[in-house]
């Protein structure tokens, strides 16, 4: 994944009060709407957003010179105060050991209900991904970079194994039974990774439908994975989780990011980029339609699940127009100027 500091220019603000305060949006053509846009503000980028469903509390990493972790009530979306001087991409949290853990380089760990640091890990790579696998209570750090996959005990912190996924690793999934699965971005495979002997078993080939993969879903119920691709045009590959047998495939938003599934609902969820959010409904295991395309903000391309609530928490904020002699971003993306200040946001989306 890469950062969103330079992502696309956002095309349209959304109008909201004060810092501390919400509004709502209304969506047209399904269930699902903003219920709350907190402007919280901050600066740096952001990438990944984690929710800790035990610990009722949401996660942002935020980068830049004055990078932190920044941590808000999972319910009211209110402040609960931030670890400094934490620059990361991502974070999870053991809700066994209560330990968290940041994609610096070297790795943070903190304790996550007094967000004191404990201690950091040296790794490898470039740390971007994070996954806390509940089967051993260990945590997956993936990089784009070899080692692809540093796993880490959650307890003591100390590094179990470093694994070679066969290619660039974006989001990961866990079974909870032993199995993890790993949308391998430059390959356009699913690896199959055994989570107790740590090695990888199969690779599921998806490049007949896809390439750029990006974010991965699964519906432990069924054994279905929803694979997402960014080229040439975007798509999620839905697959049996046994044997990788393809099922269908489905269009999607622009930029997809991180993806979710809601067994309470059976959809597969993605936030996308280009400001918009796609709900797959999964009405059997083999039939599945295109639910709604929810309209959020631009730049907002990751999400977390809360599965407690059913509610979707993503993020964004405004940016101003770029100079007329800008360079364009990373992989052709439209530059743009500076982030407005205060503008970022967290958005809640339910029905």
């Amino acid at each position: 994944m890469r950062p969103i500091p330079r992502a696309m220019l956002l095309a349209a603000t959304v109008a909201m009060s004060a810092s501390t305060g919400f509004t709502q949006k209304v969506s047209t053509g399904g269930p699902y709407k903003v219920l709350k846009t907190a402007k919280v503000g901050g600066e740096g980028g952001y990438d990944y957003i984690f929710a800790d469903v035990e610990g009722r509390r949401l996660y942002l990493p935020r980068g830049g010179p004055t990078g932190q972790l920044m941590v808000f009530n999972l319910d009211t979306l209110e402040s609960l105060g931030a670890v400094a001087d934490v620059r990361a991409g991502g974070a999870t949290v053991d809700p066994k050991s209560h330990h968290g853990f940041s994609t610096t380089k070297p790795l943070t760990m903190w304790e996550a209900t007094t967000l004191k640091v404990i201690k950091t890990i040296d790794v490898d790579g470039r740390p971007d991904g994070i996954l806390c696998d509940p089967y051993n209570a260990r945590v997956w750090v993936l990089s784009h970079q070899p080692p692809h996959a540093t796993v880490i005990d959650a307890a003591d912190g100390t590094v179990v194994k470093t694994l070679d996924l066969g290619g660039a690793p974006e989001q990961a999934v866990s079974d909870g039974k032993g199995t993890i699965y790993v949308n391998i971005a430059d390959k356009a495979n699913i690896a199959v990774v055994d989570a107790k002997n740590l090695t990888v078993t199969a690779h599921y080939d998806m490049s007949s439908k896809g390439a750029g993969g990006s974010g991965l879903a699964f519906d432990l119920k069924n054994h279905i994975l929803f694979a997402y691709y960014r080229q040439p045009s975007p798509t999620v590959v839905i697959m049996n989780a046994d044997n990788g047998n393809i099922i269908t495939t489905l269009p999607t938003g622009m930029g997809v990011d991180t993806v979710a599934f809601n067994p309470a609902t059976m959809e597969a969820i993605s936030a996308e980029n280009a400001g918009t959010m796609t709900f797959i409904k999964e009405n059997s295991p083999t039939s599945f339609v295109v639910e709604q395309t929810l309209e959020t903000m631009v730049g907002a391309k990751t999400l977390a699940l809360d599965t407690k609530t059913n509610h979707l928490l993503t993020m964004a904020a405004e940016f101003s127009p770029p100079p007329a002699d800008a360079p364009p971003g990373p992989a052709g993306r439209p530059a743009r100027g500076p982030m407005v200040p205060g503008s970022f946001s967290i958005l809640m989306v339910s029905k």
